[in-house]
């Protein structure tokens, strides 16, 4: 790189609906709505700032087991099997969504990509242009209802099925259903190649790839061995003018200078900006910031 990119920590600060209450010993406690949470943080390797009291007040608690993706939630408090959110999205509308505890320790949000939707939606609304935006590994569609409640056209890729359902529920529920997004269950990389093929462009494409994981037919992700091949696609998917270039990665040893190096490599041809760092979260207890994910973002402004 000619330069070295901005190093931000990037914190989404509009939330009324979420909130990192504390964290400390391993553990994180935050409010959904009105129901109150504790999950495993590996990373808060302080004391907690609450009482033992307020952690033992919580609606439900996150048990994991030896297996990096398993446990179970144990219900302290009544809970309905899911509840609605709402973010307000900077100038242009709340996005509403529904949220429950999964399987899994999520919840059916990110909080901390907050400040991604609020790039992106800033991006298209202020374009002047029509824009087409690519959601890969979408989960349950914030990004695209982002997206797509700015004005753009957006294809929304995740090969869980249950994860497009539940985005699709997400676009009725924030009042977007005449937005034009298609919903595809699909591998993003097989996707993406049929779309290079295919001569499909984009003016923004939004990356946030798990660790690891599978496609529909048993395709295998690795992050690190598979998103150099990927971002190498996307590039061809690219518009000649595009807008934005988003790239956040969660669990992975992995510095924020690496994937803005990425970035700056498939971005090198466009005249643009790299801003890269951490999404972080800020406590309400004592105000401490805590990292979730690295990020690099490109942006042709």
């Amino acid at each position: 790189m000619k330069t070295s990119p901005t190093f931000t920590l990037l914190e989404a600060a509009n939330w009324h609906d979420y909130e990192l209450l504390d964290s400390g010993d391993g553990l994180k406690m935050e409010r959904f709505g009105k129901y109150i949470f504790s999950r495993p943080e590996s990373q808060a390797m302080w004391s907690r700032a609450l009482p033992a009291s307020e952690w033992n007040n919580v609606h439900a608690v996150f048990q994991p087991t030896a297996e990096e993706s398993g446990g179970h939630w144990i219900e302290k408090k009544k809970l309905p099997e899911k509840w609605e959110m709402k973010y307000p999205l900077p100038h242009v509308q709340n996005l509403t969504f529904s949220v429950m505890t999964t399987p899994g320790r999520h919840l059916g949000v990110f909080p901390e990509v907050a400040s991604h939707w609020d790039f992106m939606a800033d991006s298209v609304r202020t374009a002047g242009r029509p824009a087409k935006v690519l959601n890969l590994f979408g989960y349950t569609g914030l990004a695209s209802l982002a997206a797509a409640a700015a004005g753009a056209q957006v294809t929304h890729v995740d090969a869980s099925k249950k994860s497009v359902g539940w985005a699709r529920e997400n676009q009725g529920l924030s009042g977007l259903n005449e937005k034009p997004i298609r919903w595809i269950v699909e591998d993003a990389v097989k996707y993406v190649q049929r779309e290079e093929k295919r001569g499909m462009k984009y003016d923004g494409i939004i990356l946030d790839p798990p660790k690891f994981g599978r496609g529909p037919k048993g395709e295998v992700w690795e992050v690190y061995k598979s998103l150099p091949s990927l971002l190498d696609m996307c590039r061809a998917c690219l518009s000649d003018n595009p807008l934005f270039v988003i790239v956040t990665v969660y669990a992975v040893r992995a510095s924020a200078i690496h994937i803005a190096q990425a970035m700056d490599e498939m971005m090198k041809k466009y005249k643009g900006n790299i801003d890269s760092g951490e999404l972080v979260t800020r406590e309400t207890s004592a105000n401490r910031l805590l990292s979730q994910a690295v990020y690099a973002r490109w942006s042709s402004k």
